[in-house]
């Protein structure tokens, strides 16, 4: 894939390891950023770019702070009490923490989806035509739960059964149907926690080529654990890793090639080689 036009390698300091882009061709960035659970550090300094229409891969040991990192970017720490975030996080280069800001808004152009499938108990109908209702979108409601189903590859095997719930159908199509669902607002990000973890080899792959196919119109950060899928679905891959003090902090990202196959810092390697982790 490798779409590095605009990326360079920053070349000293601590940013050595982390690859920039041309701001202007960022859909996301954040700058100096810090997640605290009450006194409790959780991420450190973080600083990145995401470039649009690109899959980027969030790798590292469990508890280094890969998804405290991805509800940054949709502000879903707001949710968690005593969590408090400190530096910038820009969409389109606008401050999504600022005052003025809906968070509510930012949730529905950056959707998210989550570990285990989690269709709301209505119909697999009533939940892709849960976001447009919200926004007040009620006109052509069949052309938009049709047209997000088939975007989401899950349409022929649901056609025929749109009035049923959502909880009756398997994990794998339930987990398309939460990728429709976000996909029926047209966001312009999605943000997936480990989507394909909690599914059978089959239904993993079936959400992999969905990932690589919706890349041509939605920016995805996607947080996974499996190296494999790392290497075969993203573009560039972000390493994370917490200390002894366990806080998570931004040790190496480029792309793909680079980070897989010629690894700049020696933690990258011994984590993407099968030595720590």
């Amino acid at each position: 894939m490798g779409k590095i036009d605009n990326a360079t390698i920053a070349s000293s300091g601590s940013n050595e390891n982390i690859i920039k882009f041309d701001v202007s061709n960022n859909i996301l960035q954040c700058e100096n950023l810090s997640v605290n659970y009450g006194e409790v550090a959780a991420i450190e300094n973080v600083s990145m770019g995401i470039p649009k229409n690109s899959i980027v891969s969030l790798i590292g040991p469990s508890g280094c702070g890969k998804s405290t990192l991805l509800r940054c970017f949709n502000r879903m720490n707001d949710l968690i009490p005593q969590a408090s975030v400190k530096g910038s996080v820009r969409f389109f280069q606008n401050e999504i923490y600022s005052d003025n800001v809906d968070p509510t808004e930012i949730r529905f152009r950056i959707g998210m989806v989550f570990q285990r499938p989690n269709p709301f108990p209505k119909s697999i109908y009533e939940n892709i035509a849960f976001g447009p209702k919200i926004n007040g979108l009620t006109d052509n409601l069949d052309e938009v739960v049709e047209s997000s189903l088939r975007r989401a590859a899950v349409w022929d095997e649901v056609k025929d059964r749109l009035n049923e719930s959502a909880l009756s159908i398997s994990g794998g199509q339930q987990q398309r149907i939460c990728i429709a669902r976000a996909l029926a607002v047209n966001p312009e990000v999605i943000l997936m926690d480990e989507p394909a973890s909690a599914l059978d080899p089959i239904s993993t792959q079936s959400i992999e080529d969905l990932i690589v196919e919706l890349s041509s119109e939605v920016t995805i950060l996607i947080v996974t654990h499996n190296m494999q899928q790392a290497t075969r679905i993203s573009d560039y891959a972000a390493f994370m890793l917490a200390g002894e003090e366990r806080i998570g902090r931004l040790i190496e990202y480029g792309t793909n090639e680079q980070v897989f196959g010629n690894p700049k810092d020696s933690r990258t390697e011994a984590y993407v080689t099968g030595r720590i982790g």
